[in-house]
């Protein structure tokens, strides 16, 4: 599979996508290529490989999850943020070949330095390993290595994605991470050039990580089917996610989702209003096409117009470029039909069109052949009935924010109706509030029930350590879904209880009266 530069990408796409066939094809010699169109080139597995991985991997994690957790742990992430710093041009390249811009590869990194900081160390230490002394005992409660972990990233975010994933290994385990054949050199080159140095420095044996590239389906049934697998992480849409975790349940494995997001943010009377439209404007990093960002406000009656107002000034200040000029925010936008069918849906239910709501060409002339779309603000009318318009109801996945203008009523029973809103929501990855009242924040925080991360007056998107970067509930992350700390995720709680002496304290009838 080769990957080609996203600057030729959108200079010509049609005449990228043919030389793309045609050096698959092996029609055409890469010699032929001029200097600069290919970047990198990655080798698609055989079933065979795919098998050798799976049984390389399964023979790691017997030696790996015995090892110290001051190697495979304090070890682990003190190089992986050393190794992140040293290299970050080097990963924002490889990001910046993927489609990403630049300030959205740089907010993403930051993402990862923030899982190895200090504060996430102990959290997530005192999460795998506590002991106490109880009446001659040595208690220990701590997390075992599910075993072999397999990773199938998205084809928007393969790469940091599949640095989320590679979490897995300080809890013991040894993972497989498929390198999507849409954009698999990112992955490939990272994961090989940078994450497996660290496991060589630790020692870890080899099959701890494995790279290997190819269709999903096929990938997937060969996981599921193989008794050496015990975890799939799973990024991707709802439908087929959800069909996964059902084949994992039934085949006694751990199904890990990672699915769509449909974040809410609230935005009450006595907001920063200018920071709420702030936080707003970052639905349109990457042009929408990430999981975590808002994907809409609901707005005090009392506020709505000036916050709108806000919203559109920022959205419009907002241009496409190629991923590696300075101060681009937009990234294409392959498809424009489903977003031409939301925002038509949402017109004729009602909605007002505030701004936005074209395609564009990479130097902002209108085209609906272009690339990009225009950032797009909604404003609709009313929250009893929002949800029957699909831009509400569901994720877009493109530049489209619609904003619901609550109806007037008693700020208690609209308190009420906003926090009824979230609870509601078919999705649950991260949502946010807006206010100053400190007893309303209270109430939010303690009756917000959906959703992996809550924000309250703080960028939407923004990670902050030791609180986790992925996960939540609903249609985000499954019957099981919650909040994903992939270290804790591939693990399990496990009990141990050792007594030194030889005449072991026994349970007798008078303890057990005592216990009771």
């Amino acid at each position: 599979m080769y990957a080609l530069s996203a600057r030729t990408v959108l200079d010509d796409s049609f005449a990228s996508l043919t030389l793309k066939r045609k050096l698959e094809a092996g029609s055409i010699p890469l010699d032929e290529v001029p200097e600069g169109v290919v970047v990198g080139r990655v080798a698609v597995a055989e079933p065979e490989t795919i098998e050798d991985a799976l049984a390389a991997a399964a023979a790691a994690t017997k030696i790996w999850r015995a090892v110290p957790l001051s190697t495979r742990f304090d070890g682990w992430l003190e190089l992986l943020a050393s190794t992140i710093q040293e290299h970050e041009d080097e990963i924002v390249r490889m990001l910046t070949l993927e489609g990403h811009p630049l300030e959205l590869a740089r907010w993403e990194i930051s993402g990862m330095l923030e899982l190895s900081r200090k504060e996430s160390a102990d959290f997530l230490r005192g999460q795998l390993w506590q002991e106490f002394t109880v009446d001659g005992r040595r208690n220990i409660v701590r997390r075992q290595a599910d075993g072999v972990v397999c990773i199938t990233p998205p084809a928007n975010a393969p790469l940091v994605s599949a640095l989320l994933g590679t979490m897995s290994i300080p809890g013991g385990n040894a993972v497989v991470v498929r390198a999507p054949r849409t954009a698999p050199f990112g992955v490939t080159h990272v994961l090989r050039n940078l994450i497996a140095p660290i496991l060589d420095e630790l020692g870890a044996p080899p099959g701890v990580l494995n790279i290997v590239c190819g269709h999903p389906a096929p990938m997937i049934d060969a996981w599921i089917n193989s008794p050496h697998v015990n975890d799939i992480m799973y990024f991707g849409d709802v439908q087929p996610g959800l069909k996964i975790e059902r084949r994992c349940v039934e085949a006694g494995k751990k199904p890990i989702l990672e699915l769509a997001g449909n974040d809410v943010v609230l935005v009450w009377k006595d907001a920063d209003l200018d920071g709420a439209a702030s936080a707003l404007a970052e639905s349109f990093y990457g042009s929408g096409q990430l999981c975590m960002v808002p994907n809409q406000a609901v707005v005090h009656p009392a506020v709505a117009d000036e916050l709108i107002a806000l919203v559109k000034q920022k959205a419009e200040a907002l241009r496409p470029g190629y991923p590696d000029d300075e101060g681009v925010l937009l990234s294409p936008v392959l498809r424009h039909d489903r977003f031409n069918q939301f925002l038509s849906e949402a017109v004729e239910g009602g909605a007002t069109l505030v701004t936005g709501g074209h395609g564009i060409q990479i130097d902002g002339t209108r085209d609906t052949s272009g690339f990009f779309l225009e950032p797009t603000v909604l404003r609709i009318d009313g929250l009893r009935d929002a949800r029957k318009l699909d831009v509400v109801k569901h994720e877009t996945f493109f530049p489209l924010l619609p904003i619901i203008v609550a109806e007037p009523a008693d700020d208690e029973i609209l308190f009420d109706s906003f926090i009824d809103f979230v609870n509601t929501n078919q999705y649950g990855l991260r949502n946010s509030l807006w206010a100053r009242d400190e007893s309303l924040i209270d109430r939010y925080v303690v009756e917000t029930v959906t959703g992996g991360l809550l924000k309250v007056n703080d960028s939407h998107i923004a990670f902050t350590s030791p609180l986790p970067s992925h996960g939540g509930t609903g249609l985000t992350g499954g019957a099981f879904g919650e909040a994903n700390y992939p270290l804790l995720r591939t693990t399990h709680i496990q009990g141990v209880s050792i007594v030194a002496q030889t005449d072991a304290p026994l349970v007798d009838k008078e303890q057990r009266d005592a216990n009771s």
